[in-house]
C-alpha cells in the first residue's frame, strides 16, 4: 500500500485524527503493513506484546481462553485498534485475535506506539475512551452472565 493512503487510513481511524498530517506520515512511515488470511491469528493471548494493529481491511474476533473454551468478546471492523494494552500495561497479550475474513492492517511497533502515547496527549485521550467503552462494555455482559447463572441455579 502506498504511503499516501495509509496516511489517509490514520485519518479515518478516531485515534488518529487529531494528529496533523505530516507527523501521521511518520507513523505511516514507521508502521508495516500486514496481511492475514480468514482463521489466521494476529495476536495470541499470552504472548508478548510487541505491536499494535489498526485494521484496514476485514474483519477479526477478540477471545479469551476460558475453562469451556475461547469466548469471543469482541468483533473488530476496519478502523479499530487492538493489541494497545499488552503495550501500555507491559502484560503479556490479554486475548487472542483472529481474522474472520481476509484481513490486512497497519502494525505499529511497541516503541513507535509508545512514542505517540507520549507526544500526542489526544491519543492517550482516545485509547482511554477506547478502553473505558471496552471496560463497559465488559460489566455490561458480566452482568448478563451472572443473571443468567443465577436464573438457572432458581427452582422453576
Amino acid at each position: 500500500m502506498m504511503l499516501k493512503s495509509e496516511i489517509d487510513l490514520l485519518r479515518a481511524v478516531p485515534l488518529f485524527a487529531a494528529i496533523d498530517p505530516s507527523r501521521l506520515k511518520l507513523i505511516a512511515y514507521t508502521a508495516e503493513t500486514v496481511a492475514y488470511r480468514q482463521g489466521q491469528v494476529l495476536c495470541r493471548q499470552g504472548d508478548a506484546g510487541d505491536a499494535a494493529y489498526v485494521l484496514i481491511e476485514g474483519e477479526a474476533d477478540v477471545s479469551i481462553a476460558a475453562d469451556t473454551g475461547d469466548f469471543v468478546v469482541a468483533a473488530l471492523k476496519p478502523g479499530d485498534v487492538v493489541g494497545e494494552i499488552a503495550i501500555l500495561c507491559d502484560v503479556p497479550r490479554t486475548a487472542t485475535v483472529r481474522a474472520t475474513t481476509q484481513l490486512s492492517a497497519l502494525r505499529v511497533r511497541k516503541e513507535a506506539f509508545l512514542q505517540l502515547v507520549k507526544q500526542f496527549p489526544e491519543v492517550a485521550t482516545e485509547i482511554m475512551r477506547g478502553l473505558a467503552e471496552r471496560l463497559t462494555h465488559t460489566n455490561e455482559e458480566l452482568v448478563r452472565a451472572r443473571n443468567l447463572a443465577v436464573g438457572e441455579g432458581q427452582p422453576q
